[in-house]
């Protein structure tokens, strides 16, 4: 998996451009439920025509979000912005009980792109809470799939938790009848450490069925550790709103690697890299490849660069469309 690209490249350039050699992670971008997001709106505008509207990004990605735009797809924050008689899609990171049960009220024609993987979370909440549990959930406040998980049970049901001093400061009701889950784009690593506190200071927790950080953000953060030892600068393509993009970016400076966050290539300064011999170049998984390959034609204008892919995972996983949309994606 190594590469050693700590020495600048010694073939001489035509153009005159210094050499960079530029590691690109792998995986990286879109995962199953991002490519299973987008995919139900665009069938959603084939289906039924434009305007769709869409409560929230459908994913954090300002270039996916304004490419379904121009096909006429509209992004509101509540159902109170959505006008009678036009279907409306719950966005990737899934939306509290309430929303459909609004939509519903109002005789509004929805479809559910949750991810599936943030699904499986919500039902483990339902299981936890029938069995009398309190859950404590990791997870960062604000976000909109900690809003849709707590938003599965009645107020007071789960407790959040960010940091391991947030477990020191618990003082559940109950701490022998407790169990824990996670949000699904989290840092292995920090959430590693929160699991540990939890388990040490209440041993009878129950822990999640599997894993419930997801695959795609456990991959892509793995990739990073593998190229970002090697590298003078990480890029990370992502939205400022992407939690597993900010992961990635602490990855690489967890290991003492700079690292930056970009939506666009146009937002890259060239200058960033003088004297550097090598970069890394990943993707969080709300970002399409065809921004990674504007990123490479960005430093291409600078440097004469060599690209590798470090690949650590394969990635095969697809997920189901919504019932009736399956026919419509075959069409």
């Amino acid at each position: 998996m190594s590469f050693d690209a700590t020495q600048p490249m010694t073939r001489s350039t035509t153009d005159g451009k210094p050499p960079l050699t530029l590691l690109v992670a792998a995986p990286r971008g879109f995962c199953a439920g991002v490519d299973r997001a987008i995919r139900i709106v665009e069938l959603a505008l084939e289906r039924f025509g434009a305007p769709v509207y869409v409560r929230h990004e459908i994913v954090h990605n300002k270039f996916v979000v304004d490419s379904l735009r121009d096909q006429g797809a509209v992004f509101v924050e509540t159902l109170d912005d959505v006008p009678d008689g036009v279907p409306v899609v719950f966005s990737a990171h899934g939306v509290p009980k309430a929303v459909p049960a609004k939509a519903e009220a109002r005789g509004l024609s929805y479809i559910d792109a949750t991810c599936p993987l943030v699904s499986k979370v919500h039902r483990q909440a339902e299981r936890n809470h029938d069995s009398g549990r309190h859950i404590i959930f990791i997870g960062h406040a604000g976000h909109p799939e900690v809003i849709g998980t707590f938003g599965q049970l009645p107020p007071g049901a789960m407790t959040l938790v960010e940091t391991v001093e947030d477990v020191e400061r618990l003082a559940p009701d109950d701490p022998e009848n407790l169990a824990f889950l996670t949000q699904t784009t989290l840092s292995v690593d920090d959430t590693a450490q929160i699991i540990e506190a939890l388990q040490r200071r209440f041993p009878s927790i129950v822990a999640p069925k599997g894993e419930d950080i997801c695959y795609a953000t456990s991959n892509r953060q793995e990739a990073v550790k593998a190229i970002a030892p090697q590298c003078e600068m990480l890029l990370v393509i992502g939205a400022p709103n992407s939690s597993n993009s900010l992961r990635l970016v602490e990855v690489a400076e967890r290991v003492g690697t700079p690292a930056r966050l970009i939506q666009r290539a146009h937002e890259i300064d060239l200058s960033w890299f003088d004297g550097m011999a090598s970069i890394g170049l990943t993707a969080g998984a709300s970002a399409p490849e065809l921004l990674v390959r504007e990123v490479v034609d960005r430093l291409s204008e600078g440097f004469e660069v060599t690209e590798h892919q470090v690949e650590t995972a394969t990635e095969a996983m697809v997920f189901k469309l919504p019932r009736g949309l399956e026919t419509a994606d075959k069409d």
